[in-house]
């Protein structure tokens, strides 16, 4: 049972390569036991963490109508800016705005098969007289927390007894992973800056901004506070390895509710959109560590969007989709119904294997 949220110092990961065993070791214990940690020395520069803050306040400062020039509505491919109480969580809607940003690859057609397919395709950028340096500050934004992310991956797939070949075949040649530039208002009572929820992918990075508002709920129900750690980023776990490892590593409801204005910026990192979340080929000690917790072998997933409307509860589906993609499209499906039914019509909201 956590109460706090470990830090671990990831500089040995710096130079690429092997990943220390004890780190790996440690990454991976965090990932079983809390599904949430803190990273320090991880090598994000802070001038350009800086530069991504101070870009996201000019961009939230500006009138709705010149936001409106990357309207995700406009979008087929969900990505762009949306105001306030656009996305849903467990049918809630979340109070903040956000920009959203996927991994760049040529569109496919409107009616192409698989339907996840129609997910790959260009971000929106603001014009440089309306924001200067927006879409080069966003790209190497991306590209700094990609390569960390890659990075952690790989001390983990150490950890968990696998060889690196097989995560770099697992990835594939078109990786859709997704970075957010998030403005929160002041939560008001009884509502959540973004309710509780897993994350889809595989492991997200987040930036908080020195602001409090992060919590994550413990096997208990218990709410504990994400502390503050000067020069850290926040990692947890996706459901995407939450299935594929058997429950051994876990997705951890978490949420934000703030007392304050608050900006944060997350990387959410995936494989191809076909990668399968077949189970990975794990020693049985992985298995035996699972059968013998409650906790891990209860743990449940977010619910498409049949099974919310049906009434099935927060996180609590055994529904399992059989590629990155499908997952992805649940996500859209139940986060953005109103996007998906005014590009594919409500027959598209949903993607059941």
């Amino acid at each position: 049972m956590f109460e706090s949220i470990p830090v671990i110092d990831v500089a040995p990961l710096a130079g690429g390569g092997s990943p220390p065993a004890g780190l790996a070791g440690e990454l991976c214990t965090a990932c079983h036991e809390v599904g949430f940690f803190l990273v320090v020395n991880h090598g994000i520069d802070d001038r350009l963490h800086n530069d991504v803050f101070d870009m996201m306040r000019r961009f939230f400062s500006l009138p709705d109508d010149a936001k409106r020039l990357i309207d995700k509505q406009a979008s087929r491919h969900f990505r762009g800016w949306e105001p306030v109480g656009t996305e849903y969580t467990n049918n809630r809607p979340d109070i903040r705005e956000q920009i959203d940003c996927w991994t760049e690859w040529p569109a496919r057609g409107a009616g192409v098969e698989p339907g996840f397919l129609r997910l790959l395709g260009p971000n929106q950028w603001l014009p440089e007289g309306v924001l200067a340096g927006h879409e080069a500050l966003s790209n190497r934004w991306s590209d700094a927390l990609a390569t960390l992310a890659v990075r952690l991956l790989g001390a983990l797939w150490h950890g968990l007894g696998l060889p690196a070949s097989h995560l770099d075949r697992f990835i594939g040649d078109e990786p859709m992973s997704l970075t957010k530039f998030i403005h929160y208002p002041a939560t008001p009572p009884g509502a959540a800056g973004v309710n509780a929820h897993h994350d889809t992918g595989f492991l997200t990075i987040l930036a908080t901004g020195g602001v409090p508002g992060l919590q994550v709920q413990n096997p208990a129900g218990d709410w504990i506070d994400v502390p503050l750690v000067p020069g850290s980023l926040v990692v947890n776990l996706g459901e995407s390895l939450q299935a594929m490892t058997g429950n051994y590593l876990v997705a951890t409801p978490h949420r934000v509710i703030s007392s304050e204005e608050r900006y944060s910026s997350g990387y959410f990192c995936g494989p191809s959109l076909g990668a399968p979340l077949d189970p990975l080929p794990l020693d049985a000690r992985f298995a035996r560590a699972v059968a013998a917790s409650t906790h891990h072998s209860a743990a449940g997933f977010m619910a498409p969007k049949d099974e919310l409307d049906a009434g099935v509860g927060d996180m609590a589906s055994d529904y399992r989709p059989g590629t990155y993609g499908e997952q992805l499209w649940n996500y859209f499906s139940r986060s953005y119904p109103e996007i998906v039914a005014h590009h594919y019509g409500v027959a598209a909201s949903g993607v059941r294997s």
